[in-house]
């Protein structure tokens, strides 16, 4: 089912032609060629199927051609443009886990954290985030009940579709909790939104976030059960969403939600559809959709070296992290791209370092400097070895050229769920079932081979987060919820343009909104500080 409906890009592909390609701020008045289009698609089951693959795939792919030649979006090359590439960027670059050695374009403002509004990445991850919420929104429109039955649509179809309906709009909900969690008050339309010129208004963070808990209670009842089909949102990916909305909601709504981040964590553990995989390398490896790590992942998005070939994803991730004397070989990738490694600050989260007995401390060090003097040396830096194109067995992916990784990202995974809940205890939140934080941390560090804690803080669950959890685009939020971004009691190499570190603005929470969109939508206003 996965390579079928998720992976098979190629068909799904042609849901882009059939949806309006938007401005951020506009969904397009739409041709007749195009409502007509819309009438064929949508009288065909099959073909409703395939649009919703489409969804899934443009968080994976960059535009209608694989690997480049009819972007989705415009302003950024095409390798830069994905939506995967430009939010692991976002959410780990401008952190302690990450820096990259590239000089391309504004891109060394992520490392320095000094961006503004006419910075091209911010643009291409906003630009992405309201893509998406416009092909979702298209979808739901056009697969309403009413609309199906006009179309003459069987009633065992329509089920299937209620359910494909369901996913649109989680996947929605989640494009809009990128939106609010790195750009604040928002843009924002719905599938109830007037098609045409009309730019949309812009929402507080607040609106935006009872928009995502309503729409994700509303569609629990039409999901699929946790697990019932590897790769496609089911109940548990919605639970594991509002848990991340409620422990996150001090600093969104500026009121704590710790209980219910809690009750919802709780929900996914109590499911008892996911369990820890044995070997904690697997989660990241070209069969991570077939091994025992499959069972750990609560929602990835997927990558096929034959079907889904783009310059950003699995493919950026795995092949910038190879350079200096790494064998790209032992990466099952034909070349390394000498871009990304760690700060020393992730390094020093092990015990010994890179040479601790933690299974999770991934590192390449012959020939690599712990510390950062120079940003574009990339032997200045511990390289990561946690993402690979290599199966458990060792053997290459299935593109023989070596370009393009089978590896999928693990977006959701359980590991995650049992340090959010015990999180949202810490903070304040009930247990549930007499699940104590300290055996939730536990089982996560018993995978690992580390030993088990004897008590927890919530510095201890902000320091197993970053052990746990590097490199999977986590980082930035919580760096913001535990307080620890901005402030000069924390820093790391490059933060603020000095090689030491330095605190920075309290305004950088928040990325700009990009000039590009603030021209063009009157109802927007910039975020402070830009």
């Amino acid at each position: 089912m996965k390579n079928k409906f998720i992976r098979s890009v190629a068909a799904a592909l042609l849901a882009v032609a059939l949806s309006p390609l938007s401005s951020c701020v506009n969904e397009l008045d739409q041709s007749p060629s195009y409502q007509a289009n819309t009438e064929t698609v949508y009288r065909d089951p099959a073909q409703i199927q395939q649009v919703l693959a489409r969804l899934y795939a443009t968080l994976a792919v960059s535009g209608q051609s694989g690997p480049s030649g009819q972007p989705d979006i415009s302003g950024i090359d095409e390798g830069f443009s994905n939506y995967l590439r430009q939010y692991w960027g976002a959410q780990e670059l401008t952190t302690d886990e990450a820096i990259i050695a590239w000089n391309d374009g504004n891109l060394p403002d992520f490392n320095r954290l000094a961006w503004n509004a006419d910075n091209e990445f911010v643009r291409a991850i906003y630009d992405r985030i309201f893509y998406q919420v416009s092909l979702c929104n298209e979808f739901i429109r056009q697969t309403t009940p009413a609309r199906l039955s006009e179309r003459g649509i069987s009633e065992e179809d329509q089920a299937a579709i209620r359910t494909y309906r369901a996913e649109a709009r989680f996947l929605r909900a989640l494009s809009y909790w990128h939106g609010i969690d790195m750009f604040g008050n928002i843009p924002f339309a719905t599938e109830e939104s007037t098609v045409g010129s009309t730019p949309p208004p812009q929402q507080s963070r607040k609106f935006v976030f009872d928009y995502i808990e309503s729409e994700l209670k509303a569609i629990d009842g039409e999901l699929l059960a946790p697990k019932a089909v590897y790769a496609r949102a089911d109940k548990a990916a919605a639970w594991m969403l509002l848990s991340k909305l409620y422990l996150n909601a001090q600093v969104y709504t500026g009121q704590e939600r710790n209980n219910d981040a809690a009750i919802y964590a709780a929900k996914v553990i109590d499911a008892n559809a996911f369990t820890l995989a044995p070997d904690y390398q697997s989660l990241f490896l070209a069969d991570n959709d077939k091994t025992a790590a499959r069972n750990e992942v609560i929602f990835p998005i997927t990558f096929d070296g034959q079907r889904t070939r783009t310059f950003g994803g699995m493919t950026f991730i795995v092949h910038a992290a190879v350079g200096g004397s790494m064998s790209p070989a032992n990466f099952g990738v034909n070349g390394g791209w000498a871009g990304n490694r760690a700060k020393k600050n992730l390094v020093e989260l092990f015990p010994d370092g890179a040479a601790s007995t933690d299974n999770r401390a991934l590192f390449y060090t012959a020939g690599q400097n712990l510390e950062i003097n120079d940003i574009f040396a990339f032997t200045d830096g511990f390289a990561v070895t946690k993402f690979k194109n290599v199966t458990s067995n060792g053997a290459p992916g299935s593109d023989t050229e070596g370009n393009f990784p089978d590896t999928d990202f693990p977006m959701f995974r359980l590991a995650d769920t049992y340090l959010m809940y015990a999180e949202a205890v810490l903070r304040g939140g009930a247990p549930v079932a007499g699940r104590t934080p300290l055996a939730a941390v536990n089982a996560v560090r018993d995978r690992a081979d580390a030993e088990a804690l004897t008590s927890v803080d919530l510095d201890d669950i902000l320091d197993e987060r970053g052990r746990e959890l590097y490199w999977e685009g986590h980082r930035r939020t919580d760096l913001i919820r535990f307080g620890k971004y901005t402030t000069a009691s924390y820093v790391w190499p490059f933060k603020g343009g000095v090689k030491e570190g330095r605190g920075v603005e309290d305004f950088r929470v928040l990325f700009p909104i990009p000039t590009t969109d603030l021209v063009a939508n009157p109802n927007l206003k910039q975020n402070t500080g830009y």
